[in-house]
């Protein structure tokens, strides 16, 4: 575009803009600068030497700015925001974009994109009201495969983004658990429990029962003397989850089979903690093989009734029964999801459905944070049973790594088959087949695992407390992020990070809650909305 410098400088001045105007156009490229092209007339003498000295002097000094800049930052810190027009950083851009550390050093781009200083994502992934997901593809023909028939193989590492999704998914099922818990946690010692009000993640499903687990322990009487207000923390029962169907035959279509879902909270009263506590091995009732052992604390919350209410036992087999009758003939699954202690409680329900009636739909458990649950005996049963299980486990979370001693403990049946021929062959076999039988705290952990770690997450502090690590929001957050175990956490995880700055801001890193601060979000924005409730029928 031409201007018309005649219209806008005086006839007197003309002349000495015109003659600066061709020198600046010679000089207009930088020899510092790796994407510009020489120009043929910067090899001419210039007419100021004045001028172009300190031109030069200028551009020394810039590009020492630059690199001293460069030096500071730490690589998570790169800046991807332009920076305003005139400045060092707008300056040296050129030369960072001649580099392209992102082809030398992949993880660069990685960081760039999860910088905290790239305001526009976190203030998006702040801000978010409504969860985001994987797509949303059909699983069709391959639903068993995500539901576990062959062990999750070659679905975990790299992590599909179906199972990742579908994982997700499910653990959300827990999260409204536990809200639906803590909405109303009190149960009337007097009466059998009004209706429970719960909010599903997945309106493609209605709720068919509420579930709840009863102490075969109880405080003593001066307990409630000296500790009036404890009120419902040390009640005997106490709500633990419920039983959903699939109901929306487009989600039926697109999973291929309607999908039964047993949700189970982890630990919240008195009596459940003291029921952890209880982590000496004792055998299943109904076996008949006497190695077969579980921990008596879960047993105890899997097969006690309460005084209005069934125990959790009897309550999951009838009305899976029932569902299993209302919709015969129709493809069907059972999955059964849970947090730390529903996350074992769980393998016990799956144990217990699984011999309820002949031709059980398949069943699959998917446990975050799960403790060890019985011995090896018990590992062995459950995969008699065709049972399959989908362990998520923090490395960071302590939780999974109790109760009790891990002899002969493998993260998957594979390990666990290696381990038990190498002991055959072993001259020592006897005697440790004898300890690890009889001991009773040789616990093992069951099924495949899915690994994640609290270090991988760009937001979490590496440090962060046992809390921390086995907060199922943190677990959700973890796995949304997995790529695979050789790989930084992905870019474009699209999970919302308002629940998890919302319980979790001292494990935060600080760079991303002064960032949050910033951004000027107010409190409520920090909530998670809780949706309209769907009522539950007490059956």
């Amino acid at each position: 575009m031409q201007i018309g410098v005649g219209h806008t400088l005086p006839a007197q001045n003309l002349h000495a803009f015109q003659a600066r105007r061709a020198s600046f156009k010679c000089r207009q490229t930088s020899p510092l600068n790796p994407l510009t092209k020489p120009n043929p007339c910067s090899q001419k003498p210039l007419s100021s030497a004045c001028f172009s000295t300190e031109s030069t002097r200028q551009h020394l000094s810039n590009l020492e700015k630059l690199l001293q800049k460069t030096n500071e930052a730490e690589p998570e810190q790169v800046i991807t925001k332009p920076p305003i027009n005139g400045s060092i950083g707008n300056k040296g851009k050129g030369l960072l974009e001649g580099l392209n550390l992102s082809r030398i050093w992949p993880e660069t781009k990685a960081a760039e994109e999860m910088s905290p200083r790239h305001l526009n994502r976190l203030q998006r992934l702040l801000s978010k009201s409504n969860m985001e997901y994987s797509p949303r593809n059909s699983l069709g023909s391959r639903w068993r495969e995500y539901h576990g028939c062959n062990d999750w193989s070659g679905l975990l590492d790299p992590l599909d983004e179906n199972l990742r999704r579908e994982v997700v998914r499910y653990g959300e099922f827990v999260q409204a658990a536990y809200h639906g818990f803590h909405s109303n946690p009190a149960m009337s010692t007097n009466q059998a429990p009004l209706p429970r009000h719960v909010a599903l993640p997945d309106r493609s499903y209605k709720l068919t029962k509420s579930l709840y687990a009863t102490s075969s322990i109880g405080l003593p009487d001066w307990v409630d003397d000296v500790a009036p207000d404890l009120g419902w923390m040390t009640q005997r029962s106490s709500w633990i989850g419920y039983v959903a169907v699939c109901d929306d035959r487009r989600e039926i279509q697109r999973m291929g089979r309607r999908d039964i879902v047993i949700a189970l909270r982890g630990t919240a009263t008195c009596m459940e903690w003291a029921e952890n506590l209880r982590a000496q091995l004792v055998r299943i009732p109904e076996s008949d093989n006497p190695t077969q052992k579980v921990e008596c604390g879960f047993l105890s919350l899997h097969k006690t009734p309460g005084t209005h209410v069934p125990s959790l036992a009897e309550s999951v087999v009838e009305e899976v029964k029932r569902l299993m009758e209302t919709y015969k003939g129709e493809s069907l699954s059972i999955t059964i999801t849970g947090h730390s202690l529903g996350a074992a409680l769980s393998l016990l329900v799956a144990d217990e459905i699984s011999s309820c009636a002949p031709h059980v739909p398949p069943i699959a458990v998917f446990s975050f944070g799960g403790p060890r649950v019985g011995n090896k005996g018990f590992v062995n049963r459950l995969n008699e049973k065709n049972v399959k299980v989908l362990r998520i486990v923090n490395n960071q979370d302590l939780i999974t790594r109790v109760p009790g001693i891990f002899i002969g403990e493998g993260s998957n049946q594979q390990q666990q088959e290696d381990l038990q021929k190498k002991q055959r062959n072993d001259g020592f076999g006897k005697v440790f087949n004898m300890i690890d039988n009889n001991n009773p705290w040789a616990y093992s952990h069951i099924g495949t695992e899915l690994r994640v770690d609290t270090k991988m997450s760009p937001y979490l502090k590496p440090d962060a407390d046992m809390a921390c690590c086995h907060d199922l929001e943190a677990y959700l957050h973890l796995v949304d992020g997995f790529l695979s175990s050789n790989c930084p956490f992905r870019s474009n995880a699209k999970r919302s990070l308002v629940k998890l700055v919302n319980d979790q801001r001292s494990n935060m890193k600080q760079l991303y809650t002064h960032k949050s601060l910033s951004l000027n979000l107010e409190r409520d924005r920090l909530r998670v909305p809780i949706p309209t409730c769907l009522p539950s029928p007490s059956r």
